[in-house]
């Protein structure tokens, strides 16, 4: 085995070894537990049981470049030095990924994006996330929040269009992406604009307004994500993934948005499936010690 990854979630933790033809190996998973100390201890658990191979952890959050604080709604390590914690106590440093920028990085490494050096992801599901990957490598700066593009501004046009009422966020902020661009933000709209559904692929199937609005914000997501980083490949993963027309009807709001005469980039669905997180976290861990 040449790399291990950690996916770390609010219910569970499992632990994945790697082969040279990066095929999965032995597993192990545990409950993820309710407290700090006993969630670091887990943690540090499954790097031993990993062995001498470098380790990468998919986690959602962030952790504080400057601070080494950990920021995460789902775990019980929100203002924790977590990853300072787990290496003091597992005696060796791991690498550290987000879980979305997991994802992204393992499809452009191995899944639907293989082979195409520009790749931007979007993660749909009860949260938006995202990250951007250029030959092989996440994009990544000095303060760790790259492909949080679901805390950014709603389109304010979209919006007034609709009449739709602006929502606090988890993140502290108000009116951001995720609260309408995401399984439950699709709900919310749905709420705003009359219907009953309250089922998103109910609302899905219907091919409604609640849809076509629900396409219309997340293509303007796509198009700021396209302006700022003009990747050749959008590649799509979460829950709303598996809705059947979403490349399609996806791919026409966004034609919809973009400037008249310009193209846009290919939409394609996410294909690695549940080892994504924890694939994309062990080759990251192992670029890092094999290349810098």
């Amino acid at each position: 085995m040449i790399a291990a990854g950690i996916d770390l979630g609010g219910t569970k933790i499992e632990a994945q070894l790697f082969d040279a033809d990066w095929n999965r190996g032995k597993t192990k998973r545990v409950a993820t537990p309710a407290t700090y100390d006993a969630l670091v201890e887990a943690v540090v658990d499954l790097i031993q049981w990993a062995g001498p191979v470098p380790v990468g952890i998919s986690a959602a959050g962030l952790i504080n470049p400057q601070t080494g604080i950990a920021l995460t709604a789902n775990l019980p390590a929100s203002g924790k030095p977590f990853p300072a914690d787990v290496t003091k106590r597992a005696g060796r440093k791991v690498t550290w990924v987000n879980d979305a920028r997991s994802v992204i990085l393992s499809e452009a490494v191995f899944g639907a994006a293989k082979d195409v050096p520009s790749v931007a992801g979007l993660i749909l599901g009860t949260g938006v996330g995202g990250g951007i990957a250029v030959k092989g490598r996440l994009l990544a700066g000095p303060t760790g929040t790259v492909g949080e593009i679901g805390h950014g501004p709603l389109s304010a046009p979209t919006v007034a269009k609709y009449g739709l009422p602006l929502h606090a966020c988890g993140c502290g902020r108000k009116g951001c992406v995720e609260t309408y661009v995401s399984g439950p933000g699709m709900v919310r709209i749905a709420e705003a604009l009359g219907s009953d559904l309250r089922d998103t692929r109910l609302i899905a199937a219907e091919r409604g307004q609640v849809w076509r609005v629900w396409c219309e914000l997340t293509a303007e997501l796509l198009l700021t994500l396209s302006l700022a980083a003009d990747p050749e490949v959008v590649v799509i993963a979460g829950g709303l993934s598996n809705i059947p027309h979403l490349i399609e009807d996806l791919s026409a709001a966004l034609k919809a948005a973009q400037f008249g005469g310009f193209g846009i980039p290919e939409l394609r669905l996410a294909t690695v499936g549940d080892t994504a997180g924890a694939s994309g976290a062990a080759y990251a861990a192992w670029r890092k010690a094999n290349h810098g």
